[in-house]
């Protein structure tokens, strides 16, 4: 059974910054892409970012896309997120997730199989 576990959310002012990161453990981690979502309050659960098992592939949300930057260090077992420029917009829950099967498009919440609890982040205006 594999655990995710993200950390380092909190509250920050528009145009901030915060790394937030996910610490996997129970399974080879380098051996699965890795991907970041967020849920506000009332929303679905919307792709930010995708790492591949390698981190040599990244893929971007385009409202994410020149902020964010998705990383992994395989060594650690854990994947990030650096978060710059971030707007009142940002703010929701993050995740991270365990890619799973390749049926589904990196961006489609199927194709992930292990959840984390999820940081929340909130920006100010």
């Amino acid at each position: 059974q594999v655990q995710l576990v993200e950390s380092g959310g909190g509250l920050v002012q528009a145009g901030g910054s915060l790394r937030l990161s996910c610490a996997a453990s129970g399974r080879t981690f380098s051996t699965d892409g890795m991907g970041w979502f967020r849920q506000a309050p009332g929303k679905e659960r919307e792709f930010v970012a995708h790492i591949s098992r390698s981190g040599i592939n990244t893929n971007y949300a385009d409202s994410v896309k020149g902020r964010f930057t998705i990383s992994r260090d395989n060594a650690k077992n854990t994947v990030y997120i650096q978060m710059n420029s971030l707007k009142p917009e940002d703010t929701a829950v993050y995740y991270c997730a365990r890619r799973g099967s390749g049926r589904y498009i990196y961006s489609s919440h199927l194709g992930y199989d292990n959840w984390g609890q999820g940081t929340q982040v909130t920006v100010s205006s």
